[in-house]
């Protein structure tokens, strides 16, 4: 679950009180930010957006910033949603922390994580087992060492949806005569896929976490959108027919999965 804060237009006269206290890491497009209440927030800045963006998941605050947007609004904005945002946090459970004991299981493997005598992350996927070896002396309930982990594990699963998704879409146009001119896997939190109206597909690499059958609805989805761009109707009769009848409840499984919304 997360919850969704958007601005049109943010005014210079709002009361700016927001603390920044230290600046982790400053990139071309994304950067973190601390603040005493809120806890670390990552901005984000995006050439598709035109309003300033606030999202909470997983305890933690992610602020999209337009290009034509500039920081001062965007923390103003959060300034004036200061106390909606706390609320969400509480209400948002924070992500499990990763160590050695931790064992998850994916689409087309499993991951463990164990140390080892060298001072770098290795990463090794081989067999349907991903194992993680971390740097001996590392401090697992540190975020850094969180989001090393996490960033490992979205480098398999980037792997591993190149290596299937591509042939399983292919699969499923040719059985169900869809064409389409294309397909892109990308790191996409907010959605599962999308089809352009060039009928270019766009696919989430965290497809890997959901079962087979979740993911040939998604994929059913993108190429049922070659046909028709909107939730029609007629999108939606398309959907029964190549799922048996089952859209609905296909819809209603994938809602169980918090990853995507």
């Amino acid at each position: 679950m997360f919850t969704i804060f958007t601005a049109a237009k943010i005014m210079n006269s709002l009361d700016f009180r927001f603390a920044l206290t230290t600046r982790i890491k400053k990139m071309t497009e994304e950067y973190r930010i601390n603040d005493p209440e809120l806890g670390s927030i990552t901005i984000r800045r995006s050439s598709r957006l035109k309003r300033y963006k606030l999202i909470v998941k997983q305890g933690a605050i992610f602020a999209n910033l337009p290009a034509v947007g500039n920081e001062r609004e965007l923390l103003q904005f959060i300034e004036t949603n200061r106390q909606r945002l706390l609320a969400a946090i509480q209400r948002t459970p924070k992500p499990t922390v990763w160590d050695e004991t931790t064992q998850l299981s994916f689409t087309t493997f499993r991951m463990r994580i164990c140390r080892h005598r060298q001072a770098a992350f290795r990463l090794r996927l081989k067999e349907g087992e991903l194992l993680i070896s971390c740097p001996e002396e590392i401090r697992f309930e540190e975020e850094a060492t969180q989001e090393a982990l996490r960033r490992l594990l979205k480098a398999a699963l980037r792997h591993e949806a190149k290596r299937c998704l591509p042939l399983r879409l292919a699969t499923l146009a040719r059985q169900h005569g869809f064409h389409y001119n294309g397909v892109t896997i990308k790191d996409m939190s907010s959605r599962w896929g999308s089809c352009s109206n060039r009928r270019h597909i766009n696919l989430s690499l965290l497809l890997m976490t959901l079962p087979w059958h979740l993911i040939d609805y998604v994929l059913l989805h993108e190429l049922c959108h070659t046909v028709e761009l909107n939730h029609s109707d007629r999108f939606w009769a398309l959907m029964d027919r190549v799922t048996d009848g089952k859209a609905l409840q296909l819809r209603q499984a994938l809602k169980s999965y918090p990853t995507c919304t």
